[in-house]
């Protein structure tokens, strides 16, 4: 085995060969690490077809929401909390019809699958209505808990896709999902606000 002027070093320095065989393993760490990139480089199909699978799992939760959360408005005691659920409603239906758009945009057809995560969170959220059927507030809060949660998971989401879709260099399809991504913010905003008013009273 030839030994570098550094490792011969060691070797007299020290007298062991541990001393060499640490130097050895990390080199070959960092050599590992060294193949490592700084940037990330999906090419054009790969991007598009991850852009589009995800978009898929965004508009299948957004249509679980509509045919859902009506149900959990009726469920809500705080007269505001029921407006802001159905406010919150109809804004989930304009971003569905500005996702059939960027749909078209692509070419491609929404399959509306893969949102296990989300839709079962809104039904824990029937579990947990559930849970305080007795109990007006604390059913509210249950609410709004995983209200947030959703809205929380679904504005990441959008900024995501909006940055993917700057890499795709579509400006119609980036600002669609700026406008759904505005219209989450503000939905969880007021979401917020409506949790602030129980903590306080």
């Amino acid at each position: 085995m030839s030994l570098s002027v550094i490792d011969k070093f060691l070797l007299n320095l020290n007298g062991t060969f541990f001393v060499i065989d640490c130097v050895f393993m990390t080199r070959n760490q960092m050599t590992k690490y060294s193949k490592r990139s700084g940037t990330i480089n999906l090419g054009s199909k790969r991007l598009l077809d991850f852009f589009i699978s995800n978009l898929d799992k965004i508009y299948c939760a957004k249509k679980h929401m509509v045919d859902r959360f009506p149900e959990i408005a009726g469920e809500a005691h705080f007269k505001d909390l029921n407006y802001a659920i159905m406010e919150t409603v109809d804004d989930v239906k304009k971003q569905i019809e500005r996702m059939n758009r960027i749909y078209e945009q692509l070419g491609a057809e929404n399959k509306a699958t893969g949102c296990q995560g989300l839709a079962g969170m809104i039904e824990e959220a029937f579990t947990a209505i559930g849970e305080q059927r007795d109990d007006a507030a604390l059913r509210d809060m249950a609410i709004l808990f995983y209200l947030q949660n959703m809205e929380s998971i679904e504005v990441a989401s959008f900024q995501v896709l909006q940055i993917l879709a700057k890499k795709i260099k579509n400006a119609e399809i980036t600002q669609l999902l700026k406008e759904n991504l505005d219209e989450s913010k503000d939905d969880r905003k007021l979401l917020l606000e409506i949790t602030a008013r129980y903590t306080s009273s």
